[in-house]
């Protein structure tokens, strides 16, 4: 199966910093500490000697593996072996400056880290020197997911229930819950994973389809979760099966982004900049709101039934707008 660029990147960016740690790691060690297999791993090994020490360029990562072990023969490229006090440049000073202001400002942030986050900054801004006066004309915002992440972070964190109105694209609506929530995580879009008081069950939800969250005063219980229970994300946050349905959607130049989104079996080259996705789906019904999305730039090939319907579900759509 095809993985998410998002996720890659992210993995490498933590592998730095643990393989640095771990001289000599094991292959099968370092894979299942990621939640990968040893062939995505050795993928990741394979990509990161072509990075530098800096996003302006600088010596590349030299980490290779005889396949059992991993070996990292310049650890010291990424640090400081004269033990002289680091200098950032301009464009790093700014890029960190900036980030640690957006965040300071998040809602929900507890004041512990927020203060920390503060003196932190106060020092960097006395060490930048003039960069700290360029960051302080860029500001960030976040999106409204923010929010939301700093009251499923608290939530988790002072083990506390929480209420939201989520929306549901499957079924197209907004629905009202209590959740006690268990863990976030990452899987191209950020999610929590909760006991669901709805539902009595697990169930997982994307931050952004949050539309209003409130921390409640009941305690968070959820039913005893091991380890070994949690769902493993490594493949993906949608897993399927071999024996789910195989659908072929076509895509032009505008609709490659799916190929990124959307877990898939094979991603085929078309003459026009577009793809053929083959991919399999426990519910391929869901995929006709992904093809009236994409509009012009998509549509379903097979199987027929499932291609009829969302032509249906399109000239449906259009039919209103005429009214």
């Amino acid at each position: 199966m095809a993985g998410n660029a998002i996720d890659q990147t992210r993995r490498m960016l933590s592998l730095v910093t643990y393989l640095r740690e771990r001289p000599g790691a094991r292959v099968s060690d370092v894979a299942r500490a990621f939640g990968i297999t040893e062939d995505e791993l050795i993928a990741d090994l394979d990509v990161l000697p072509m990075c530098g020490t800096s996003f302006r360029g600088g010596d590349l990562l030299d980490i290779d593996t005889d396949g059992e072990h991993i070996w990292w023969h310049n650890p010291d490229a990424t640090g400081n072996s004269a033990g002289e006090p680091l200098r950032l440049a301009a464009d790093e000073a700014t890029a960190l400056l900036v980030a640690a202001r957006a965040v300071a400002t998040l809602p929900g942030l507890r004041e512990g880290d927020r203060d920390a986050l503060l003196r932190a900054t106060a020092k960097l801004e006395a060490a930048a020197g003039e960069a700290a006066g360029a960051s302080a004309r860029l500001a960030v915002s976040f999106e409204s997911e923010g929010g939301v992440f700093a009251d499923v972070d608290r939530a988790i964190a002072e083990r506390r229930r929480i209420w939201i109105r989520y929306y549901s694209p499957a079924r197209d609506e907004l629905t009202e819950r209590e959740i006690d929530p268990i863990r976030l995580f990452a899987v191209g879009h950020t999610y929590v994973e909760a006991w669901c008081r709805l539902t009595e069950a697990r169930r997982t939800f994307r931050l952004d389809r949050v539309a209003e969250i409130r921390l409640l005063d009941a305690p968070s219980d959820p039913p005893p979760i091991e380890l070994r229970d949690l769902a493993d994300l490594s493949a993906g946050l949608v897993q399927t099966g071999a024996e789910d349905p195989e659908v072929v959607i076509e895509v032009g130049p505008g609709g490659r982004w799916v190929a990124e989104y959307y877990p898939h079996d094979r991603a085929e080259e078309l003459p026009d900049g577009g793809l053929r996705i083959t991919l399999r789906t426990p519910d391929p019904g869901s995929l006709r709101r992904l093809a009236l999305r994409l509009g012009p730039d998509g549509r379903i090939v097979s199987p027929a039934d499932l291609a009829d319907t969302a032509r249906d579900a399109a000239r449906q759509a259009l039919a209103a707008y005429g009214e």
